[in-house]
C-alpha cells in the first residue's frame, strides 16, 4: 500500500465513521465530516497533508501524490 492509498482509505474511514456517529449519536459529529472534506481540499491545493506525514513516519511506501 502506498501513502496515497493509505490517505484515501483513512479519509474514507473518517467520513463513514463521522456519518454513522452523526446518525446514531449526535449531529455534531458531522463537523468531523466537514473537517475531513476541508482537509482534502486543502491537501489537493497545497500538496500538504498531515495524514501523509504520519504514514510516511510509519514507513508506508511513498506514492505519486504525496512523495
Amino acid at each position: 500500500m502506498t501513502i496515497d492509498r493509505a490517505v484515501l482509505f483513512f479519509a474514507g474511514c473518517v467520513v463513514l465513521a463521522s456519518v454513522a456517529l452523526g446518525a446514531f449519536v449526535s449531529p455534531w459529529w458531522l463537523l468531523l465530516t466537514a473537517f475531513a472534506g476541508a482537509n482534502m481540499i486543502q491537501a489537493s491545493v497545497t500538496g500538504l497533508c498531515p495524514a501523509a506525514w504520519v504514514f510516511r513516519k510509519l514507513g508506508v511506501k511513498p506514492g505519486v501524490a504525496f512523495s
